[in-house]
């Protein structure tokens, strides 16, 4: 039995259902067991009509079971094990499928590869392609390899996999748009904030393409990069990205994703949230005019001399709990901004200035500076173990450094290095304070100043997709390949976080995915399986979804009940 939500015009009605297979027909029937009643009525009686409803279907089914006579599974001693049989199989997976096929994923799929003469299943290839980025990141042949964890039929070849990436990138225009319409009727999606960063994936490859080149690395390193700009919603759910070459400056990134964004998904008008890396006189022009509005921090070192000093001056700042003060005011900016023929121009903007000063953020800073420091004073002792490229972050710390033009080593026979205390000095005024402009000049400075920190999500989104997701390094070299990896990562990402804040955001996505994974069973002999493990997770899982994940012993047949239950919406 499960919980079904039938949509009735702009309602929806709950019903207890149970499936089930027709005995003469061999096809899964439905039949409504029992007649809840309308969402919103329910709304009324019951904080969480859906989780509360679920939880009652669950006891149901734990109660259907009782009582029944338990099972026995005999065993032959002399029976050896097979070369390459999967005895070990994943059922934690169940708990990504309800989200996969409550998005529509598998219908989006499958409908759009009807327009093409293929053997293979595109819907079975993504869904092996993003469960496994969630459970088990691997490189595709691995995952290949391994799609005997999964309890439904994998028929289909390694290459098949590769062409299937070729082709699925062609959908990603429509796929955005499709997820997008998907958000907005299932969960309500708000998209009247949105958040924008960049990130940028290395490549250890010794030429560079037409998209992976050389660039400004996050993660400090002199391979060529592909950069990746993500939008995301206010509640962290990703909402589109796109790819560029590596030598692309983050402030470029900016106009061409905004620009199909708002022709493709009908945003209405937003308010842009970003770093100081989009805060350019271009892109704020480009904002005003499409009828957006926009919050973006401003470099407070990096200033103009007026807006230091107004940093520095104690006046009008308003203290609040633990030595966090804050003041803004409005004024007057002149930025600079390219007219239609290419010439810059200067325009005035009336933008609102908030600046704060975080005594957490005074010390990260200065615990950030202290590695830089350390190493700038090493590079004044020994020159010779650094190059132009290993001392980057430190050279700024030090005076008369010279480099080779050719090999990118210290030259020390004409001046000593030595090390700045000026620069320091200067630097360390600034610890703890930030500055953020914005064109939402009547809001209050604590709704601007939070609606700023919501871009802590979008960072943590990239970390996910980094580290959990281990969206690198690619083993892939065709472009468009890279691209469809990168689409895959975006995907898992999406259920993940929907997942994660389905369950209360009790539980981090690395927390989540070692959970799932580890709900494996080994087939004992007879259609039956022995479970291992329960977690926190696992219970919630239980708790607000349905999905049983705590039984040590199932059949077959309990299995694949479970899997099919997991593909209603």
């Amino acid at each position: 039995m499960y919980l079904k939500q039938n949509k009735k015009g702009n309602r929806i009605h709950l019903v207890i259902a149970h499936g089930y297979r027709d005995k003469e027909t061999k096809k899964v029937r439905t039949k409504t067991i029992e007649s809840i009643g309308y969402l919103d009525d329910l709304e009324k009686q019951y904080p969480d009509p859906i989780a509360h409803f679920k939880k009652v279907v669950a006891e149901m089914n734990n109660k259907e079971t009782e009582g029944k006579p338990p099972a026995s599974v005999t065993f032959d001693r002399s029976e050896r094990l097979e070369h390459g049989q999967d005895n070990r199989k994943n059922i934690g997976y169940a708990a990504l499928s309800k989200f996969y096929h409550d998005l529509g994923l598998h219908i989006f799929f499958n409908n759009r590869a009807r327009q093409w003469e293929i053997e293979y299943n595109i819907n079975n290839i993504m869904r092996l392609l993003i469960f496994s980025r969630i459970l088990c990141p691997a490189s595709k042949q691995k995952t290949f390899e391994q799609r005997g964890m999964y309890y439904e039929k994998m028929d289909f070849a390694l290459h098949d996999v590769y062409r299937c990436l070729s082709k699925v990138i062609t959908l990603k225009r429509d796929l955005m748009i499709y997820l997008n319409n998907q958000m907005k009727m299932l969960y309500g999606r708000s998209s009247n904030i949105v958040y924008y960063d960049v990130t940028n994936f290395y490549f250890e490859i010794d030429e560079q393409d037409e998209m992976r080149k050389k660039g400004v690395s996050k993660e400090n390193k002199p391979d060529p990069i592909i950069q990746m700009g993500l939008l995301t919603d206010s509640s962290g759910i990703p909402i589109t990205f796109e790819t560029f070459p590596g030598n692309t400056n983050d402030c470029e990134t900016y106009a061409p994703i905004f620009k199909q964004v708002r022709k493709d998904l009908e945003l209405g008008r937003i308010i842009i949230v970003a770093d100081k890396g989009i805060n350019t006189g271009d892109n704020i022009a480009r904002c005003i005019l499409s009828g957006n509005g926009y919050v973006f921090s401003q470099t407070v070192r990096g200033g103009h001399k007026e807006l230091k000093d107004y940093v520095l001056n104690e006046r009008g700042y308003r203290s609040l709990e633990g030595g966090f003060r804050i003041k803004s005011r409005l004024y007057p900016r002149l930025v600079y901004v390219t007219n239609a023929e290419g010439k810059k121009k200067q325009v005035r903007l009336d933008e609102k200035q908030v600046v704060f000063y975080s005594p957490d953020y005074d010390k990260r800073a200065k615990a950030e500076r202290a590695v830089a420091v350390a190493k700038a004073q090493d590079l004044i002792n020994d020159p010779s173990k650094y190059k132009r490229a290993t001392s980057y972050g430190a050279a700024k710390y030090v005076k008369n450094l010279v480099f080779d033009e050719k090999t990118g080593e210290i030259v020390t026979s004409k001046q000593k290095p030595i090390f700045d205390e000026a620069k320091l000095i200067e630097e360390e005024k600034f610890d703890g304070y930030y500055a953020i402009v914005t064109s939402e000049l009547k809001e209050s400075d604590d709704k601007i100043l939070d609606i700023y920190r919501g871009l802590w999500q979008i960072e943590e989104a990239f970390r996910i997709c980094k580290g959990d997701l281990e969206a690198r390094p690619v083993y892939l070299s065709r472009l468009e390949r890279i691209d469809a990896h990168l689409m895959i990562c975006f995907l898992a990402l999406v259920i993940v976080r929907l997942l994660a804040r389905f369950l209360g955001n009790k539980f981090s996505v690395g927390r989540i995915a070692e959970s799932l994974e580890k709900s494996s069973g080994s087939h004992m002999g007879q259609n039956w399986y022995v479970f291992d493990h329960a977690d926190d997770v696992t219970d919630v899982v239980l708790n607000k979804m349905g999905i049983d994940l705590g039984r040590k012993y199932m059949s077959l047949g309990d299995i694949r009940q479970l899997i099919g239950d997991s593909k209603k919406s």
